[in-house]
């Protein structure tokens, strides 16, 4: 018996699995391709296309892609938001990182002023690091980081966008996350390509968020709201059952409280 309990099969069951898995992954090939079409109506609320979704991701998604503006699950869940919670107005200062081709037009034709940024592209108005953002204090009303924190030291970007953060203003985070684990999984001994994807489902990810990561936004001095995918968005818009888009505020400069003063009785 090998280590925890686990057989060690005879030789010649393993060769006959080796032959088997040729086998059944030719016939799985077969019946991905059958399912392609899915038949599917779903509706983009990006960019208004009704009809059949288009397979993505690794592992794949049979309709999670819009073949009309490319849109994915969480682009069409923050469009929702955008649409139900946004209020972006001509009023405010909108900072966008790893900015989605889909949402420029959008974004800056809703906000006074719209400015994307990221550390590595370089079609983008400002090359910045999340965790240390040369960015003065309160100087934007909302930030936009999709599917970024799980790429970063994300205790200092989230510190630093609050920084970055005018009082009432939001920040609105995806990021992959397993609600039913309690702590999130990194490992800083996962060094290659190849152990990250198997160990966070992409390469260049450094963990695998649990639940505790809303305890890590309330930390940085965030109120939570988490928007969520529920039916009937999920089969309308094709999104990903229970995926959360959260909506981080930074609480209101409190009123100043009035000093008291002694006076004299006369």
């Amino acid at each position: 018996m090998a280590k925890d309990g686990i057989p060690s099969p005879d030789p010649r069951q393993v060769r006959f699995a080796r032959a088997a898995l040729e086998r059944i992954r030719r016939r799985r090939v077969r019946e991905y391709e059958a399912m392609l079409a899915t038949g599917f109506t779903r509706t983009c609320p990006v960019c208004g296309y009704e009809g059949e979704f288009a397979p993505v991701g690794e592992p794949p998604r049979l309709d999670g892609l819009c073949p009309l503006c490319r849109s994915r699950e969480r682009h069409r869940l923050f469009k929702l938001w955008i649409d139900r919670r946004g209020a972006i107005g001509a009023d405010m200062a909108v900072l966008h990182f790893a900015p989605e081709p889909m949402f420029e037009p959008i974004l800056r034709g809703r906000a006074g002023s719209y400015v994307t940024a990221d550390f590595m592209r370089t079609k983008v108005d400002l090359k910045l690091n999340i965790e240390a953002l040369e960015l003065d204090d309160a100087s934007f009303d909302l930030i936009v980081a999709h599917q970024i924190l799980e790429h970063v030291d994300h205790h200092k970007a989230l510190s630093e966008c609050f920084r970055v953060l005018r009082p009432g203003g939001r920040m609105v985070v995806t990021a992959p996350v397993i609600e039913s684990w309690a702590v999130t999984y990194e490992n800083p001994a996962l060094t290659t390509a190849r152990e990250r994807m198997l160990h966070y489902g992409q390469k260049d990810h450094l963990r695998y968020f649990g639940r505790d990561l809303k305890e890590h936004m309330r930390a940085a001095g965030f109120a939570l709201y988490e928007f969520v995918a529920v039916e009937p968005d999920v089969s309308t818009h094709s999104l990903t059952r229970g995926e959360t888009l959260f909506e981080l505020t930074k609480p209101a400069a409190a009123p100043m409280k009035p000093v008291k003063t002694k006076t004299r009785k006369g």
